[in-house]
């Protein structure tokens, strides 16, 4: 059915729906301005405090579960961390006011500089992106790590965000992932070494290791095993951290030349990536050589 008249256009006849459309959309913009408009009231204010450095952590849900139905290799897999830092280059590639990431085991923490704008600073919507960026990205990227071994289904991960005033607060909560990631690590070594190179069970393996310390399960794998921790992976031990980095990249370029002959060309540029490290970030050396991170105290 044709609604409207029919209008004249460039010679032949097409039905002009123009003007009772028109009264469609001003009834439905006055609806939108109408007693139903009081329901903004009920949202809450989420914006975050400014001179803050916005930190989005996200955390893998169940995904014990998930590895043990993905046959993650243990105690570390590096398909599964790699797969973790590529979705979280997404994030940052997407999110350019993101400064810094750290992540370990099934979690990602993504700083926002502190004079960031983004999303006017709303906590949700902050949070919101990261998680579904992350997420998305892990689903797109599977192949890339896993090649042929499929998805049984989609990961989950929860995410929540709190706020640094400090360079000294910002550095002590990353300081704290690092070592939490150096804790478990520790322990995951040594538990899956007792279980598959020493013959215990799951089980037998846990009591052995009930009250040790950090010295103690190091010797358990020096005099055991012949295994010096501190020459393990430094991806699993260090975690991964995530900055932008100016760096020279070379590319060949195919020129014509004023004789009219082609050759090719070396084209040097300075591009400003993504790019990971796996070192120390609780000491000073890291911070001094990448000073940029950090936003002045007294901004």
């Amino acid at each position: 059915m044709l609604i409207g008249k029919a209008c004249r256009f460039g010679g032949r006849v097409r039905s002009c729906v123009v003007q009772p459309l028109a009264c469609l959309f001003t009834a439905s913009s006055n609806m939108a301005k109408s007693k139903f408009e009081y329901v903004r009231n009920f949202e809450t204010d989420d914006t975050c405090l400014r001179n803050c450095y916005i930190v989005v952590r996200l955390d893998g849900r169940n995904f014990h579960k998930f590895a043990e139905q993905h046959k993650f290799i243990k105690p570390s897999d590096n398909r599964a961390l790699g797969l973790m830092t590529r979705s979280a280059r997404s994030v940052m590639e997407e999110l350019e006011d993101v400064s810094i990431a750290y992540g370990q085991s099934d979690e990602f923490s993504f700083v926002f500089k502190r004079t960031s704008t983004w999303f006017k600073r709303r906590a949700s919507k902050l949070m919101t992106h990261v998680a579904s960026q992350f997420s998305s990205s892990y689903v797109f990227y599977w192949k890339e790590f896993f090649g042929e071994q499929p998805l049984l289904y989609p990961p989950g991960f929860d995410g929540r965000v709190v706020l640094y005033p400090s360079n000294r607060n910002l550095r002590d909560y990353l300081s704290w992932r690092q070592a939490d990631c150096h804790i478990n690590n520790l322990y995951n070594t040594v538990f899956w070494t007792l279980v598959q190179k020493g013959g215990l069970t799951t089980a037998q393996a846990e009591d052995r290791l009930k009250g040790t310390l950090a010295a103690d399960k190091n010797e358990i794998l020096f005099s055991e095993f012949d295994i010096n921790y501190n020459t393990e992976s430094a991806l699993h031990r260090k975690g991964t951290t995530l900055i932008w980095e100016k760096r020279d990249e070379t590319a060949t370029k195919r020129v014509k030349r004023p004789n009219g002959e082609e050759e090719d060309v070396a084209v040097t540029r300075s591009r400003r990536r993504v790019h990971a490290h796996h070192g120390d970030i609780i000491g000073e050396q890291f911070w001094e050589e990448h000073p940029d991170i950090l936003e002045d105290d007294a901004c």
